[in-house]
């Protein structure tokens, strides 16, 4: 019987001794990590704990450290979903994406029932135990890159340019989501969710007139928002206030003033890590949610805010280098929403802290205390990674 490698008996090592390739220092350990995006990661990773001290400094004279090991935890549960989208790999999302496209949809036709909680005008969270809830639109944004990647991937690989039909079935598959996300009402969220199907449906090729058809479309719906009854009065004056603070002097006009105040007294260094006048006094509402940026301003001052808006702009230039380079369709479409995503939340929220944007209340992602926007962010960089991962073991 020949000795060499068969295809059903694969040979274990060149030396034959019988031992696996596979241990701590072999060449298949190491291949393993060459197929991880390991500075996508560690960006991720070091934004969340800036993150984490941030949230500590907004909330330490409250609460303590109860905010600071709670969202440490939501960011090593985050890193373990990416950990384990990645290694179910392009295939399995190609098979799970429909499912999670699906179990989006049931969670937010859930907020709308009873189950819902409603928290400053919009209901949008779901209780879970313990005071943890769950925000279903943030996994809706998970659903929808996925699906829309697999429903376009599928048609590029055919070698068919998408028609009339596929861009009405991607735009559904985005008017269904963003529909609910606007009856608990979230603008931001919705506004996402548009701009993530444009992306996707414009770089699969649809047809120009689909694409401007669409970006029209998506303005009168804002439009709409802004002067019709779709949104409440709380909504409307959030989105308002940025242009005018004194119209609302006790609500989000005293917040979106407190905001710029803390900001702008930063100066070029800040006044220190858990220094800051504003941030320390309280004086900011929900500061570690929405307004996390401005911890950044006020302590670490304009140098200190630059940098976590580098770190912020790696990660979503990188998903935009990986989903560019990827050698596979569904790589690619999945990248390009994802970063869309992302990228519009960063601007979304830094504008609004700065006052250059209305205030939606979209999370900074990795930054925001949160435990939805945590793990909706790191499951998008699973998948990016995953596609990493799939365009170098081609290459090998």
């Amino acid at each position: 019987m020949p000795r060499g490698a068969h295809p059903d008996r694969p040979l274990l090592n060149p030396r034959g001794d019988g031992s696996r390739a596979l241990r701590l220092g072999g060449p298949s350990f190491r291949g393993s990590w060459l197929r991880q995006d390991l500075g996508l990661l560690i960006g991720a990773a070091g934004t969340s704990v800036v993150g984490a001290l941030l949230v500590w400094s907004a909330t330490h004279e409250s609460a303590g450290t109860a905010y600071l090991v709670r969202h440490l935890l939501n960011t090593a549960i985050g890193i373990v979903l990416a950990i384990g989208v990645t290694r179910l790999g392009h295939h399995g999302l190609r098979l799970v994406a429909p499912w999670i496209y699906g179990v989006s949809i049931l969670g937010l036709l859930a907020v709308l029932t009873p189950l819902g909680l409603t928290v400053n005008g919009s209901r949008s969270w779901i209780p879970v135990a313990a005071g943890f809830t769950v925000q279903p639109s943030e996994f809706a944004k998970v659903g929808l890159a996925l699906v829309l990647g697999l429903v376009f991937a599928d048609r590029w690989e055919r070698r068919v340019a998408p028609g009339t039909r596929d861009v009405a079935v991607g735009w559904l598959l985005a008017a269904i989501p963003a529909g609910l996300i606007m009856l608990q009402p979230d603008l931001g969220s919705a506004v996402v969710l548009g701009a993530l199907a444009f992306v996707v449906i414009a770089v699969a090729g649809a047809p120009r007139r689909w694409v401007l058809g669409m970006a029209v479309a998506a303005v009168g719906l804002v439009v709409a928002a802004l002067t019709t009854p779709l949104l409440s009065d709380y909504q409307r004056d959030r989105l308002l206030a940025f242009a005018n603070p004194s119209a609302d002097p006790q609500g989000i006009g005293y917040q979106t003033r407190q905001v710029r105040l803390a900001i702008g007294s930063g100066g070029w260094w800040g006044q220190g890590f858990m220094e800051g006048r504003q941030t320390q006094a309280g004086f900011i509402p929900y500061q570690l949610n929405d307004f996390i940026f401005s911890v950044a301003g006020e302590e670490l001052g304009f140098v200190g805010a630059a940098g976590l808006l580098l770190l912020l702009s790696f990660i979503v230039v990188r998903i935009f280098v990986v989903a560019g380079r990827s050698r596979d369709a569904f790589g690619r479409f999945v990248g390009g929403g994802v970063g869309t995503w992302l990228a519009f939340q960063v601007f979304q929220n830094v504008g609004m802290n700065l006052g250059v944007v209305p205030v939606t209340g979209l999370p900074l992602p990795f930054v925001s205390y949160g435990g939805s926007s945590m793990f909706a962010s790191w499951l998008a960089i699973g998948i990016v990674n995953a596609a990493y991962a799939a365009g170098h073991r081609d290459r090998v």
